[in-house]
């Protein structure tokens, strides 16, 4: 661990020094000072390209009443272009190990800033797929690609939302996980955070299992669940004697 000393180095070579010792840093300089793109080209030329920086905004931006926030964000963010997106991909890399911590934080957050109603939620799955050989990476797998992309290896992205289309949720899964194994995990998840509430499930007819099904039913649970096409016959009878009623145009219940 280094000493706070500065070793009677300059900026550039402490820089230099503290970067051959430790794979990161914390800025505290951007918040009292706003840095040139001089200086950030400075910071990014003399670090390896996976050393990690966490930059504080500076206090224009947020404690300053002479300027736009919006302008004084724009100024900053401009020169912060240097630290390119794959620099700020591998900070998120340091913040998976506290998804529970950061999840329920932000759910505090919801509460306080937006009024949102968690009684519909609605579940689906994605994907998404690398180009290359993610070998580090083991939930990178090969499997059903809505990309087309089979010749690529992906990973499934489980999320849930609210009605307004706020993610309330989410959980990465291997990319060879079928959709349909992935519900109860996800609703237990969600249920952690926001409790057993009275609330209404949609999912896809990706999602339709029995024991899915029955999992729903459990301790009361509402649910609106697509239904497969070869399940439709075990039905048929009840769908063409049932007492529908139009509810809107093209749709009847």
């Amino acid at each position: 661990m280094l000493h706070e000393t500065r070793l009677g180095l300059s900026n550039k070579k402490f820089l230099f020094y503290y970067a051959s010792r430790l794979n990161a840093v914390e800025s505290n300089y951007t918040f009292h000072n706003m840095p040139s793109e001089k200086t950030i080209t400075g910071w990014i030329e003399s670090t390896a390209p996976s050393f990690l920086f966490a930059v504080k905004g500076h206090d224009s931006v947020t404690h300053s009443k002479k300027s736009p926030i919006a302008e004084r964000a724009r100024i900053f963010s401009k020169r912060l272009r240097k630290v390119n997106d794959d620099r700020l991909y591998r900070v998120l890399d340091k913040l998976l190990p506290h998804k529970k911590a950061v999840e329920n934080h932000l759910k505090e957050k919801l509460g306080t800033l937006f009024s949102l109603d968690y009684d519909l939620l609605l579940y689906d799955v994605t994907s998404t797929f690398f180009e290359g050989q993610s070998e580090a990476n083991d939930l990178a797998q090969r499997g059903y690609s809505r990309d087309h992309r089979s010749d690529c290896k992906q990973v499934n992205l489980a999320l849930v939302v609210s009605r307004c289309g706020m993610p309330v949720g989410y959980e990465l899964f291997a990319g060879n996980t079928a959709d349909v194994t992935t519900a109860e995990d996800m609703v237990e998840h969600v249920e952690g955070l926001y409790g057993k509430a009275n609330r209404t499930w949609v999912m896809d007819r990706g999602m339709t299992s029995q024991e899915n099904v029955e999992f729903l039913q459990q301790e009361g649970r509402r649910y609106i669940i697509g239904t497969l096409k070869s399940m439709l016959k075990q039905f048929e009878r009840e769908l063409v004697a049932g007492d529908w009623k139009q509810v809107h145009e093209g749709l009847e219940v």
